[in-house]
This record gives C-alpha cells, structure tokens and sequence, in this order.
C-alpha cells in the first residue's frame, strides 16, 4: 500500500485500488464484509502509512524505496469553492483549467464534481458564449478570445465526465436548446471543440424522444456533414456518422442531410477507403439515405456512386457487402434508367451480383441480387459484357 484509507466497514485498503472499485467499478459494497456504504468517504489511515514509510526506511538497504507522502486528493468542498468561483467571476478560464485537471485526475473526481452541481454550470457557460457571439456583444479582443477559450474548456470537461443516460436525459429537459448551442460550437475552428461537439451531441440526440428529432434544424445536418469531410478525429468521424444513422430514419431527416450535400461527401470518404468499420458505417448511411427519391438522385449523379458502393461488395466484410446490396437494389428498383443501368453493367456491378449468388452470404442479400437481376434481365442476361461463368448463374 502507498495511500492506506479506511471504509466505514472499518477495513483498509490501497486508495488507487478501493477508488477503481468504487468510481470505476460502480459498486457500492465493502468488497470484504460486502456491506452497502452509505457513504463513499475515505478516511486516511496515517498510522499504517507512517508503519509502511517506517518499514520501507529500515529496508532501504535491501533496495526499497521509501516513497513520499501522498497528496490528499480534493474533497467536495474545494470542487464547490471552485464553481463557485466560475459563476462568480468574469474571467472563468483559470478555474474551468483547474477543474478540468481535477476531472481527468480520476473518476473518483468526476463523480464528485458531478454532483457539486457542475454539468448545469457547464453549459451556462457555453450558452452564455453562443449567446453572445450570436448578439455581436461588444467586447475587446481579449475578453472575447478569454470567452471562447472559457467555453472551449467548459465542453472538454463536459464531455470527460461522461455523462450516463439518464444525466443526458435531465440535462436535456433542463436545457432545452442545448442541442442549438453545440451545434453553434460545431461551427467553431477549433477542432478538438467540434469534435467534442459531435461527441456530446451523438449521446444527446440518443435519448431525446422522437417527436423532437423530427423538428431538428438544417444547420445540425450541415455541420455535422462537414464533421465527417474535415475528418477531424476518428472518433468525431464515427460520432457523425453515427448520428445521421440515428436520425435518418426519423421524419424529413433523410432528406434535409442529403440537401447538407451528405451523400456526395460519404461517397468520396469511400473512396479513400476507410477502415472496415467506418466503411460500414458509411454504407449504411448511404443505404438510408436511398430509401428517398433525393438521395438516389445524388447517388446516381455521382460519377462514382455506382462503381464505388460496387467495390465495397465481396472485399470488407459480409455487412458491407449486404448494405452495398441494398443500395443498389433502391436504386435499380426505384430509381433505374437506361444510363444507369448501362453504367451497373459498364462498371461490373452485374458480374460482382453473379458472383454474389455464387458464395455464401444471407438469404435476404442473395433475394435481393436476384431480384436486381430479375428487374433488368432483358437488359443484362445476354450481355457480352458478362461472361459466359455469369451468364450460366443467371436467375431464371
């Protein structure tokens, strides 16, 4: 042991080891007598560390090290003293820059700043700059600079406490257009804020109800679209497709992030080819997004709209290839014209379908090649661009 506490139970443990318990394991139990501790506090033990500092000093020929006296971690009340302090003054930077390094210290410290009520004070201190920015306050270019570093550390701390869901359900029903002001601070040239924008606003969007996903703003849409062009961070990549996966499906969604130019910006993340499960993602945003006449329209204005969703078929993985499947499928169902059924069989997506009926993949994805095949078989079953291997496996 280097920090001896003492639970109410009466028994000593290592503070490093009984925190991770407590805070990171999320038990509420003396893991020796199993009994509930009404309360989390540890007590220090300083008559054992002073033994173990003893014990270590006598040995110090046998190679131990006497290691120094450990620093008291921060109790509530110094974390309360601390808010207090950012909503009392104007020059809330240092404090938010003290907070944040209590928060990254350990999860014991994020629980504890937690419940001194500091998520609440959080995002006043993000709405405050939004509102300001948006209102052209006037301010010197040091107050303004101080401001928007302020809110810059106010969204890391926000994100690092990771919230659970029902923190992000009170969060929400407190402040309502909460979900405005990170979209404002996607805007932002800062990228580590937008990322942790994108962050916060996928976990937010999870558990708001859906009568309020339909009526989301445009500007959502367009700035998390730009998350995923300027690949910020891989994490804000996935959080962005994320969150056009969760929201397609709701109402107008789909259509208003195909209007934010979403299809043709995840065709071209395509191409670079991106790792499996990131290649997935996109796929499966760009299956939802052709479940509407608008997305279908720009996947097929896409010079490499077919081939690229093509090539995914058969290399990624069997997810990619279902959802490749299911794209072309809308689009030669719903949307098929004469060029671009000529470009499916100039770009070999009708020998990769063959093929497809050829190897073992899911039902569902083989009914729907079949079907693909089926719709234009007048077009494409005696084509000599399709081989004689293919033409052989064609459906009836």
């Amino acid at each position: 042991m280097r920090d001896p506490v003492t639970l109410s139970t009466g028994i000593t443990f290592d503070r490093d080891n009984i925190e991770r318990w407590i805070f990171s394991g999320k038990h509420n139990t003396c893991p020796v007598t199993k009994q509930t501790l009404p309360e989390l506090d540890l007590t220090p033990n300083h008559t054992l560390r002073r033994l173990i500092q003893a014990w270590c000093t006598a040995n110090a020929s046998k190679g131990v090290e006497r290691f120094p006296t450990p620093r008291q971690p921060v109790n509530k009340a110094q974390i309360s003293k601390l808010l207090d302090v950012i909503i009392s003054t104007q020059d809330q930077l240092p404090s938010l820059l003290k907070l944040k390094s209590i928060v990254l210290e350990s999860e014991r410290n994020k629980q504890y700043v937690q419940a001194s009520g500091a998520v609440d004070i959080l995002v006043s201190v993000i709405k405050n700059y939004i509102i300001e920015e948006e209102s052209g306050s006037d301010h010197n270019e040091e107050e303004s600079e101080s401001s928007s570093n302020a809110s810059d550390e106010a969204l890391c701390i926000l994100y690092s406490l990771q919230l659970s869901e029902q923190d992000l359900v009170d969060l929400i029903s407190k402040n309502g257009e909460f979900v405005e002001s990170l979209t404002a601070m996607l805007r932002r040239s800062n990228y580590q804020s937008r990322a942790y924008a994108a962050l916060l606003l996928r976990s937010i969007l999870a558990v708001i109800p859906p009568v309020r996903l339909v009526a989301l703003k445009e500007e959502l849409f367009e700035e998390m679209v730009k998350v995923i062009k300027d690949k910020i961070s891989y994490q804000a990549l996935k959080a962005g497709l994320r969150t056009l996966a969760w929201l397609c499906p709701w109402g107008r969604n789909r259509i208003k992030a195909v209007e934010a130019g979403a299809v043709n910006v995840l065709i071209e993340l395509l191409l670079d080819e991106p790792e499996k499960m990131a290649c997935e993602m996109v796929l499966l945003v760009l299956d939802l997004m052709c479940g509407c006449a608008e997305g279908r329209a720009e996947m097929m204005s896409h010079a490499a709209g077919i081939a690229v969703v093509m090539r995914m078929m058969l290399r990624v993985s069997a997810v990619a290839t279902n959802r490749s499947v299911r794209i072309l499928h809308s689009l030669s169902k719903f949307s098929a014209s004469p060029a671009i059924i000529h470009e499916m069989m100039a770009v070999g997506a009708v020998s990769k379908l063959c093929f497809v009926l050829q190897v073992n993949c899911g039902i569902k994805t083989k009914e729907k090649v079949q079907e693909i095949l089926r719709l234009h078989s007048m077009a494409w079953k005696h084509s000599p661009c399709l081989s004689p291997q293919f033409q052989a496996s064609y459906p009836s």
